[in-house]
């Protein structure tokens, strides 16, 4: 059984973190830049760990040089992300990697991805929204730039501000300026957490940063009481089961929290976070659910229900996306 063509959708994705290993290397042959190192013998991605793939991740990133390799991206990927069902798709976009931070730079970046996703939309039937994100492992100071760009171009493609990176490099209220700055501009926020840290700093992330939701949160389940305070406030945990075993976050498919957590009345989406780094599609996340959980078409109803009231775009867009989730009659 397959649920490849079941409309789904998506609101935890990284743009670079979905850009096919194909891609990267022929950036990389065309501006002679030399990351071989990056890449497996069968032509994926190389990692040791969450640290190592970090930086693989950002050594990838340097073929990404100019807004125009974003526009390429941008169709890349939601050509990939479109033939797995997925109609909407949100995705963490950071000016770090569009302009080092530089406000006039980041909008003719933003304007290229943004081409590119209403090309995409007209061709394919997906909707992306981007959500500017600061990199958590740059410091807190680096986090105020990418918060201004957020601010300064919310509205249509950009919906929203979060922080993604290294978990560990701080506490959540380090950052709680830039999150701050963008709530008072009335972005909607989301910040990772839980992937890593204890349910300690999943309970500072929702206590100090305001956050409607978490990216990951799996580490919420060693708590009762947390996830009881997480139902009860209606926050929304950005599931990425296929990026948590891969990276060993947990032990495997069968000792993931997301079936505890939902029936302890959680809110939860599922995501594929960087799928050609974690070898998985959302085809092969509802597989593995179906597989491991036992999760069918009610299921996968729910969750694409839960993701889309939890999206942070506008009604109207809203409202589109619901249709294409209508089953065909």
């Amino acid at each position: 059984m397959t649920f490849k063509s079941t409309p789904k959708v998506e609101l935890h994705t990284h743009l670079e973190g979905c850009a096919p290993p194909a891609f990267i290397k022929g950036l990389a042959a065309e501006k002679n830049i030399d990351i071989s190192k990056i890449f497996t013998e069968q032509g994926g991605y190389a990692f040791r760990d969450f640290d190592h793939f970090l930086q693989v991740y950002e050594a990838a990133c340097t073929t990404l040089q100019s807004p125009e390799d974003f526009r390429r991206l941008t169709m890349a990927v939601l050509e990939e992300t479109a033939s797995h069902g997925v109609v909407y798709m949100e995705t963490f976009v950071s000016p770090d990697f569009c302009g080092d931070g530089d406000l006039t730079a980041w909008r003719e970046y933003l304007a290229a991805i943004e081409d590119a996703a209403n090309e995409a939309e007209a061709t394919l039937g997906i909707t992306m929204r981007g959500i500017v994100t600061g990199i958590r492992h740059f410091g807190p100071e680096a986090c105020k730039p990418a918060a201004k760009c957020a601010v300064e171009t919310y509205g249509g493609f950009i919906t929203g501000y979060g922080m993604a990176g290294g978990e560990m490099v701080g506490r959540p209220g380090d950052y709680a300026y830039s999150f701050d700055m963008a709530r008072e501009a009335g972005l909607p926020l989301t910040c990772h957490a839980g992937e890593w840290g204890g349910p300690d700093m999943v309970a500072d992330t929702i206590r100090d940063l305001g956050v409607s939701r978490i990216g990951h949160g799996i580490s919420a389940a060693r708590d009762p009481a947390l996830v009881d305070e997480i139902a009860e406030k209606e926050i929304v945990l950005e599931v990425c089961p296929g990026s948590n075993v891969v990276l060993n976050a947990v032990e495997g498919w069968g000792a993931h929290p997301i079936a505890k957590l939902r029936d302890a009345g959680v809110k939860v989406t599922v995501s594929t976070d960087d799928p050609p780094f974690f070898h998985t599609t959302m085809t092969a996340e509802y597989d593995m659910l179906n597989r491991t959980f036992g999760w069918g078409d009610d299921d996968f109803k729910a969750l694409n229900d839960t993701a889309l009231a939890a999206a942070f775009c506008n009604d109207d867009t809203r409202a589109r996306v619901a249709k294409r989730l209508e089953p065909a009659q």
